[in-house]
């Protein structure tokens, strides 16, 4: 069964628009927690425009499921902009300090507002190598973000990944439009394939929804795991954030 981690950026998001700690995101995991949710993720970026690396720090210190920190392995420590906020200490010391169950590792930088593609492991995959190495030493498993490539999932094996998490925006945007979404289904559910024959564990993310998401789990049945933070939380506007973690776990087949 399909497990869903909650991805919390945007509560944080919220949070940082006011100087407080209201909405506070270790309570908030713990209501998703309590609501069934399997998993918990944050993507802390070196601007910390929404989960800060103090919030890594408390919910490492307090979450009873999976942690799944993502993030740029090469992103290095930065000073804060913001006072009262501590600065960044760079991507790979925070998981050193704080050893999240998973490491999802993305290419993301700050001139983008959200992570928009995967690695290209022709280009990425020597320099990856000796980090993924470190952080399954410290007993995080490692994700690679990867984009539909067929081709790039035996790469990311030799990289020494355990996992690849498919970027799903192509899926998400197909479906939105009804426009050749079995064409993209078959490129995912290919992509997934050659990775299972890899030897690697098959995650996705990024604008997965109730509505897109139990198609695109019946065409990859073998699917590990899901991360959704964007929608989620749009959806907890109406619906409030326990409802709203019951119904993803219903999406997914779970009752």
């Amino acid at each position: 069964m399909t497990a869903l981690s909650v991805n919390l950026n945007k509560i944080a998001l919220i949070r940082n628009s006011r100087d407080t700690r209201s909405p506070d995101v270790p309570s908030h995991a713990q209501l998703c927690i309590d609501a069934g949710a399997d998993g918990i993720t944050v993507h802390p970026r070196p601007d910390q425009r929404h989960i800060r690396a103090s919030d890594c720090r408390e919910l490492a210190a307090m979450l009873t499921v999976e942690f799944n920190i993502e993030g740029n392995p090469f992103a290095g420590p930065r000073r804060s902009e913001r006072a009262g906020v501590e600065d960044y200490p760079g991507f790979l010391p925070l998981v050193r300090e704080t050893r999240p169950a998973q490491c999802t590792l993305v290419p993301d930088g700050d001139a983008q507002l959200t992570s928009d593609h995967g690695f290209d492991l022709h280009r990425d995959g020597e320099r990856l190598a000796p980090l993924v190495e470190e952080l399954k030493s410290l007993g995080t498993r490692v994700s690679l973000f990867m984009d539909p490539e067929p081709a790039q999932m035996a790469l990311a094996a030799e990289v020494g990944a355990d996992r690849i998490e498919l970027y799903t925006e192509s899926y998400a945007r197909a479906f939105a439009t009804g426009a050749e979404v079995d064409a993209m289904l078959a490129r995912f559910r290919a992509a997934a394939e050659a990775a299972q024959a890899a030897g690697l564990g098959v995650n996705a993310g990024h604008d997965l929804n109730l509505e897109n998401l139990p198609p695109f789990c019946a065409a990859l049945p073998a699917l590990l795991e899901v991360s959704i933070g964007h929608a989620l939380t749009v959806d907890a506007l109406r619906l409030g954030l326990a409802e709203t973690v019951r119904a993803y776990q219903r999406a997914l087949g779970k009752a």
